[in-house]
């Protein structure tokens, strides 16, 4: 059976770098300590993907950053930096190196969509046995996580981090003469009405980087209800 390979897509959280739309409300010390949290989250999924797991730091600056981050990953680990361009131009680009590497079914998630359990995983790599393409949904109308066993179409015009993204992708890859199942919904993190949700979605996640998540979104919100007083 083909063994499906994890592609964590992600940023190093710095100051002015990632989660623009929380620094906006929230600071920007507040918005890297959220993106710190979010990206162990993503790391800890990683830890226990039962496969290979490949980071893809945003830039090639960051490769040593990233190769520290796998120590953790009991899972063999791959670090391969994203090349320039906008998001559907450096997923297709990765997508065709870790190709050409002979990897076949690949499971790409960013870091801010917490919510994602082995659950989630485990049906995604159920279905990539007999569909092209597996999507989850954001609420938001984009993609918490997308896998596939084929090349991706060309990604570069989509409409991204927008609410049209999950029916553009779906509709391109049909159109690509691929097969698309989507399964559940999930959530990602870019606003400060994210940040409530998370207090109430997390709350009964034993995981311990959803613990230290939900610790620090408990102390965010009482300064959040101060702001909008």
């Amino acid at each position: 059976m083909v063994e499906a390979t994890l592609v964590l897509v992600c940023k190093r959280p710095a100051p002015g770098i990632g989660k623009q739309r929380l620094a906006v409300n929230l600071g920007v010390e507040v918005a890297q300590q959220i993106a710190t949290a979010l990206l162990a989250c993503a790391l800890e999924d990683a830890c226990d993907w039962p496969g290979a797991v490949v980071i893809a730091p945003a830039n090639a600056e960051d490769v040593e950053w990233a190769r520290a981050l796998s120590i953790q990953v009991a899972s063999p680990v791959l670090i391969v930096p994203q090349v320039s361009g906008n998001l559907g131009q450096r997923l297709n680009a990765l997508d065709q190196t870790l190709r050409a590497q002979g990897m076949e079914q690949l499971v790409f998630i960013g870091s801010d969509a917490p919510g994602l359990d082995a659950a989630d995983y485990a049906a995604a790599r159920a279905t990539l046995r007999y569909a092209d393409v597996v999507l989850i949904p954001a609420l938001d109308g984009g993609v918490v996580l997308m896998a596939s066993r084929c090349a991706w179409p060309d990604l570069s015009a989509l409409p991204w981090s927008s609410c049209q993204l999950g029916a553009a992708l779906m509709d391109i890859c049909r159109v690509a003469g691929q097969s698309v199942k989507t399964q559940g919904r999930g959530y990602d993190v870019d606003e400060v009405d994210d940040i409530v949700r998370l207090a109430g979605l997390l709350k009964q996640d034993q995981r311990p980087a959803r613990r230290a998540l939900l610790a620090l979104v408990k102390s965010i919100i009482p300064a959040m209800s101060i702001m909008n007083a």
